[in-house]
């Protein structure tokens, strides 16, 4: 008794509640046996619907002929036994809309390469996952050219050509490279120049697998008289060497950029000046009022935040574990985050699922907390997680003059400490009585207060 147009809206609400498995995006199938006028409704509105068929490497070739031919969804693993059905599938490129693939075998890729060597004129979606092979990607992939491809997605893949491909790729508007190994490196001027013809990219993620993926300092070109305005990009994430960051981002304006992850591999000389720059020319990333300080075993964090603006910025280092320096943080908010000196509130704790043991292994200096504190002049209010309690108040303690120049944390008003007073060791607690006496002795309204961990970013 329903009208075709009711019929139709309810078909729609059904066929897209679950787009992400093949259950969901082959839901439409059970529509069509229903009775003769559904099945003429359903495909008679593909489009509408989003109708698509699910294929895998254990899908048969006859399979597809029960269908009309609608566009296909391919995913799945590359392996020996079922490669000559993955390239069947890889045949029907006139139709295939998006490809999710993943292998480990160099040989076997080879027979699926020459597969995409044709255009792939209807794909929108691709994602490639390697596992261990550095066998690079041919520069024929896609015919060299993919008009409608919106998402890509590459995972430890070899790619050097990439950027040449991206010259055609318009209408991408996410674009995700993790992983990449050093065969597969390309320079950040030939990426700029790829992306400066996508103005729709909304999200960017790029990282090369190590420290070897960064442009030769003899080969680095002077720096671009104009710089390439990327428009719609919201989302950066970042894992390259410093050389390579500073080279990108000198060649880019990111006007609406909210949200800004790096992270740095640790280099013994990090020099950020084009990131500084960057940021100061990016409205979003000029002004945060809240940081948050991870520190673990093999890993700094610090993320910046702002209560009233979107904007996000997260700096990560990586490092050995035999070689953890808080000192490096230092020398990255020292040189590349100026912006630290409008934060008003300091969050300092431990790595999430670590075991809280690590620091009787690794001793932080009272210099090296003084350091780590000092850019954070307009910082009222201080928390700190119980593991980092005693090590902080004791380089607080130990930097107090009465009457003096402060020039660590100059106008803290509220300490935060997170745990129970009586659990405290009783130097920790001896600290924190003498640096809150000094304060107060000096004239200032310091309070101090016990922190359940809630907050933590």
């Amino acid at each position: 008794m329903l009208f075709d147009d009711v019929l139709l809206a309810i078909f729609d609400f059904y066929v897209k509640e679950d787009q992400f498995t093949k259950r969901g995006i082959e839901a439409w199938q059970s529509l069509v046996h229903v009775c003769q006028r559904w099945r003429s409704l359903v495909f008679g509105s593909p489009r509408y619907l989003n109708l698509q068929l699910v294929c895998t490497p254990g899908t048969q070739r006859g399979m597809l002929d029960v269908w009309p031919a609608l566009p296909l969804v391919f995913e799945g693993c590359v392996s020996r036994p079922e490669v000559d059905n993955v390239i069947a599938m890889l045949e029907h490129n006139d139709r295939m809309c998006r490809i999710g693939l993943r292998y480990d075998s160099s040989s076997q890729m080879e027979k699926v390469w020459a597969a995409m060597q044709e255009p792939f004129p209807e794909l929108a979606h691709l994602q490639l996952r390697c596992d261990n092979t550095d066998q690079v990607v041919p520069d024929f992939f896609l015919g060299g050219s993919a008009p409608r491809l919106r998402f890509l997605q590459l995972d430890a893949v070899p790619f050097p050509g990439l950027p040449k491909l991206l010259l055609s790729t318009t209408h991408l508007v996410s674009l995700h490279l993790s992983d990449i190994p050093h065969s597969g490196y390309f320079s950040p001027e030939a990426l700029v120049t790829a992306l400066s013809l996508i103005t729709n990219l909304n999200k960017l993620s790029l990282g090369f697998r190590s420290l070897l993926s960064r442009p030769d300092p003899k080969s680095r070109h002077s720096l671009p008289s104009t710089r390439t305005v990327l428009p719609a990009l919201t989302h950066f994430d970042t894992e390259v060497a410093s050389e390579y960051l500073e080279d990108f981002v000198a060649r880019v304006d990111v006007p609406r950029l909210n949200e800004l992850r790096i992270t740095l591999f640790n280099q013994i000389d990090i020099d950020t000046p084009q990131l500084v720059q960057f940021m100061s020319r990016t409205p979003t990333l000029k002004m945060h009022d809240e940081a948050h300080v991870t520190i673990g075993p093999c890993t700094v964090n610090v993320t910046l935040l702002s209560r009233t603006d979107p904007g996000l910025l997260t700096v990560h280092i990586l490092f050995g574990e035999s070689d953890f320096q808080l000192s490096s943080l230092v020398r990255v908010s020292t040189s590349s985050l100026p912006c630290l000196s409008t934060v008003e509130s300091l969050y300092i704790y431990e790595e999430y699922g670590l075991q809280s043991d690590w620091e009787d292994e690794i001793r932080i200096e009272n210099t090296e907390w003084l350091d780590l504190l000092r850019p954070y002049t307009a910082a009222e209010n201080l928390y700190l997680s119980e593991e980092f309690v005693p090590g902080v108040m004791r380089a607080l303690k130990d930097s107090e003059s009465v009457g003096g120049r402060r020039t660590v944390l100059p106008i803290l008003q509220t300490l935060s400490l997170e745990g129970f007073y009586q659990y405290l060791p009783g130097p920790a607690k001896g600290d924190i009585w003498q640096f809150v006496t000094t304060r107060r002795f000096s004239g200032y309204f310091f309070t101090v207060s016990f922190w359940d961990g809630t907050g933590r970013f």
